[in-house]
C-alpha cells in the first residue's frame, strides 16, 4: 500500500523516510523544499496550491520542511530556500532556485520536460 494518491491535487508533504518512495512513483514531480521561518517560502505556498490544482495528473508538486528533514538537505546540498528540486523519471533533473510569479515558475519547470 502506497503513501501517496496517484494523483494529488495539492502538494503532498514529504519526509526525509519518505522521499525515495514519492521520486519513484511520480513520473515528474517538484519538491518545494522550505521552512516555516522564511518569508519568500511563505509566498510560494499558495503559487505551489493552485499549480497542484490546475496541473493535476500531469506535474506532481510535494513539500519538505528542510528544518525536519536535513538529511535530504543535505542530500542535495540545499543552501537557499526556497529551492524547488525537480525529478524526472526519478532523476533529479534540476533545482529552481528562489521565489516567482506562478508563470516564470511554470516556464522553468516545463523546461525541465
Amino acid at each position: 500500500m502506497g503513501t501517496f494518491p496517484d494523483n494529488p491535487d495539492s502538494p503532498v508533504v514529504l519526509t526525509d523516510a519518505t522521499i525515495n518512495e514519492a521520486v519513484a512513483k511520480y513520473p515528474f514531480l517538484v519538491i518545494d523544499c522550505w521552512a516555516e521561518w522564511c518569508g519568500p517560502c511563505k509566498m510560494m505556498g499558495p503559487v505551489l496550491d493552485k499549480l497542484a490544482k490546475d496541473h493535476q495528473g500531469d506535474i506532481v508538486f510535494a513539500k519538505l520542511d528542510v528544518d525536519s528533514n536535513n538529511q535530504t538537505a543535505a542530500q542535495f546540498g540545499i543552501r537557499s530556500i526556497p529551492d524547488l528540486l525537480v525529478f524526472k523519471n526519478g532523476e533529479k533533473v534540476g533545482d529552481i532556485i528562489g521565489a516567482m510569479p506562478e508563470q516564470m515558475l511554470l516556464d522553468k519547470i516545463n523546461a525541465y520536460r
